[in-house]
């Protein structure tokens, strides 16, 4: 792919799109040592970067594929960018989403006027299901990720980093099928070499890490991770060659480094980005670089509020912000006042408190007690459990 296909993608776009801007984040420039600017594409249009693929892509159809309609298979940003461009150029859309899609991304497809059908555990699954589809009625595949005309589209995002940052070092993006990594790779290091290009995976996803050990397109067996927005068991053609000529490295980053960033996104720079739109992030502190300049994607900010309740409190007992313990007290009166005195010598909040007898064998000797506090993080727990176990209560870790 020359940059040529991705700087005609960006006139097409122009009037379409939000030119997402960089923001400067003091907290991840703290946390990783280096000049942090986030890319932030969950403030884009369809809530994600797959408007600008999948819009490049339906511009490129001839009048007979148009009149045959599309058909896509997403974990649904890719969807709602095919429904919202299918709706604006006039072409009937189906989307095959895995059956796991979050409602919200489901319902935003329906809304841009798509017909929906739920198939499958995960991406691979409705992608079959797609192209069954495309048999049967003729309609045109709209890839989300192994297609020239929707990596062009991706590759916009690498134009817009340039012209907003030209002395950038480093470029940290999201994989799942190497779309958006070969597109923005293709347009930054056709216009500086220099740069330095870094995907990242979560680890119970590695697609293209595995095929690039492999030295081929390789599936694998099974995917696993809480970014369920890049769990793709196969990476495309196109994209792996474009992810091998032009990606630096890959870093993998485990679902708990997801949890911490999407809390840190959250708490600090009030922006509410979905798991797969974090990986960038989660991986800034594993990188061994000191004192550069590093623009972080961010993919997408759809994400369901019963998610963001979740993700919240498993990132706030990743980083010691939550912790529930146990103990058994005697059952006297003035035992549950001396763990209170102590909770409170060291500033500790209590949130929930469960005084329970009958879950101890000898429930007319002693009681249970379950408490959930409010802590500071990893070194404020440690000094609560050592003032317990230092008044010789033995302390059941919960989480």
């Amino acid at each position: 792919m020359k940059i040529e296909m991705i700087k005609e993608a960006a006139d097409l776009l122009a009037d379409v799109i939000k030119k997402t801007p960089l923001i400067y984040s003091q907290v991840f420039s703290t946390e990783s040592g280096n000049e942090v600017y986030l890319k932030p594409e969950n403030l884009q249009i369809t809530g994600a970067f797959k408007i600008r693929g999948a819009y490049n892509k339906v511009s490129h159809l001839t009048e007979l594929e148009r009149s045959c309609g599309i058909v896509a298979a997403s974990a649904g940003n890719h969807a709602q960018g095919v429904a919202f461009a299918a709706s604006r150029l006039g072409v009937k859309a189906t989307i095959v989403m895995p059956s796991q899609t979050p409602l919200i991304k489901i319902e935003a497809t329906k809304e841009y006027g798509a017909d929906v059908v739920l198939y499958g555990d995960c991406y691979d699954d409705a992608q079959g299901k797609a192209l069954e589809i495309h048999k049967e009625k003729g309609a045109t595949i709209v890839h989300p990720f192994d297609d020239p005309y929707v990596i062009a589209g991706q590759g916009t995002i690498g134009l817009e980093i340039m012209e907003a940052l030209e002395d950038v070092d480093i470029v940290v993006v999201p994989i799942g099928g190497g779309g958006l990594i070969s597109g923005i790779a293709c347009a930054i290091k056709e216009i500086n070499p220099k740069i330095r290009i870094i995907g990242v995976e979560p680890k119970g996803a590695q697609t293209l890490n595995y095929s690039l050990q492999n030295n081929c397109v390789s599936e694998l067996n099974a995917v696993s991770t809480i970014a369920e927005g890049v769990a793709v068991k196969k990476p495309g053609e196109l994209t792996f060659s474009m992810v091998k000529r032009y990606v630096d490295e890959i870093v993998v980053v485990s679902d708990v480094d997801v949890l911490e960033a999407f809390l840190l996104m959250v708490e600090k720079e009030k922006l509410i980005v979905e798991n797969a739109g974090v990986l960038s992030l989660a991986a800034l502190k594993k990188l061994p670089y000191k004192n550069k300049k590093i623009v972080s994607v961010i993919s997408g900010g759809n994400i369901d509020v019963v998610t963001i309740s979740e993700m919240i409190n498993r990132g706030l007992i990743s980083r010691g912000r939550l912790f529930c313990f146990s103990v058994e007290l005697h059952d006297t009166p003035g035992e549950l006042l001396k763990i209170a005195k102590i909770l409170a010598d060291h500033k500790a909040n209590v949130i929930k408190l469960e005084h329970n007898q009958f879950k101890t064998i000898d429930r007319f000797m002693h009681v249970q007690l379950e408490i959930t506090l409010e802590t500071n993080g990893h070194k404020h727990v440690k000094e609560i459990k050592k003032a317990l176990r230092d008044e010789s209560y033995h302390v059941t870790v919960v989480y």
